[in-house]
C-alpha cells in the first residue's frame, strides 16, 4: 500500500519527472518497490521514470475512482 505522499510522487514522476528531487524519501520507496527507475541521460543528468508496474498501479487506482 502506498502512502498519499508516495502516490503523489508516483503521479509526479509520470507527469513531470524533471520536477522531482531525487533525494526524496518517497522516491526511494518507489524505487524499492520497482514502480520507478532512475535513468542516466546522455547529458549526464539523472531523471526518474515510471516503470510498467508503476503504470499498472496508476491504472488500477484510476479504475477504482
Amino acid at each position: 500500500m502506498l502512502s498519499p505522499h508516495e502516490f503523489t510522487t508516483l503521479m509526479l514522476v509520470k507527469d513531470a519527472p524533471d520536477q522531482i528531487e531525487l533525494e526524496r524519501e518517497d522516491l526511494r520507496t518507489l524505487l524499492e518497490r520497482h514502480l520507478v527507475i532512475v535513468e542516466l541521460l546522455a547529458s549526464g543528468h539523472r531523471r526518474p521514470r515510471i516503470t510498467s508496474l508503476g503504470h499498472a498501479v496508476l491504472k488500477a487506482v484510476a479504475r477504482i475512482h
